[in-house]
């Protein structure tokens, strides 16, 4: 298929752009750049030998993505692009709501128009909240506690209502829980600008003397040694399950949903330990107080997945980590 990345160049899409492009797709890939690099591009293309297009364009300019359908002649669109931090989006709400919401509806009206009709939504596990219990299921109750969370939800609603409208659209919504890792090449992994707000990047800047030590958000949660437990998810088995999401895509039309995750928790000191163990003890902790908001655990059932896409994740903690500092070397140079 010809398959519009959103935000390709990013953490999860350009992991996705390999596979797809070495399971014999051809991917064409619009980011503004905001938290992604242009050298991301160059590095896909290394890694798989094969050419991407690339737009520099902002989705919130419907005429020039409009440009992009009608020139390419898209089969599909996989929609990544969005902001994605929850601390920003508390301080700056309109700004998520205005940018999220916003380029999801050019994009939608730019698929209607130009008569593209499959997507595949990234959306994430913040829109459950704080469960009640564990594993989570795609037909728990949703509640997000943050306006990162709500823009991903009111989008999974305005897919709902479009697809009413639209029965001959494919849509699927892929609820990720908290990806990791990086391509075993080394050559593109998460690089967050600024101080990472996740856990794996923060580690990797500690294990690489640029940071100077973690803060552990707290000890005396109700689980197995103290430390909040959840869900890590290799971003190649998270690539993997895009590829996977690709067979629901077929002439009937429908919603479906499904988290993507281990079905395993994982706790923070585990997380440190397995780190250390593969980049020789460098990543020093300290106890801080609990961040307001946080729950004792958080991991997902993954049965869904598996039985409707044949998905399963497959990669261990230990390679998370591993593939994790390897990138950080590699990136430190």
């Amino acid at each position: 298929m010809k398959l519009l990345l959103t935000g390709g160049l990013g953490f999860i899409g350009s992991h996705t752009a390999v596979q797809l492009l070495e399971d014999g797709h051809d991917v064409i890939i619009v980011d503004n750049l905001s938290n992604s690099d242009k050298d991301v591009k160059r590095r896909i293309e290394e890694i798989t030998g094969r050419k991407i297009k690339f737009y520099q364009y902002d989705m919130r300019n419907e005429r020039k993505l409009a440009k992009v359908f009608k020139k390419e002649k898209i089969e599909g669109v996989i929609h990544f692009a969005g902001l994605k931090a929850v601390g920003e989006s508390v301080q700056k709400p309109l700004l998520y709501y205005e940018h999220n919401i916003g380029i999801t509806i050019n994009l939608l009206k730019c698929m209607q128009k130009y008569n593209c009709k499959n997507l595949i939504f990234s959306s994430s596990a913040t829109v459950y909240g704080a469960p009640e219990k564990n594993p989570v299921e795609e037909t728990w109750p949703v509640a997000p506690a943050n306006p990162y969370g709500r823009t991903k939800l009111y989008i999974e609603e305005i897919l709902k209502d479009f697809f009413v409208a639209n029965t001959d659209f494919n849509i699927v919504i892929l609820r990720y829980f908290n990806p990791v890792g990086a391509h075993k090449s080394g050559k593109i992994g998460e690089n967050p600008r600024g101080i990472p707000n996740n856990l794996m990047p923060y580690i990797t800047k500690v294990a690489l003397g640029e940071l100077e030590y973690l803060n552990i958000f707290g000890d005396d949660y109700n689980t197995k040694d103290g430390t909040g437990v959840r869900d890590y998810i290799h971003v190649l088995d998270l690539a993997d399950g895009h590829v996977a999401a690709l067979k629901k895509f077929n002439a009937k039309g429908g919603v479906s949903i499904y988290n993507l995750g281990t079905g395993k928790g994982s706790s923070v000191l585990e997380i440190v330990k397995a780190y250390n163990k593969v980049c020789g003890g460098k990543v020093k902790y300290k106890i801080a107080p609990r961040r307001a908001g946080d729950v004792d655990e958080y991991y997902t059932s993954p049965k869904k997945a598996e039985r409707e896409l044949g998905f399963k994740a497959k990669h261990t903690l230990e390679e998370m980590c591993e593939d994790s500092y390897r990138y950080g070397l590699n990136i430190k140079g």
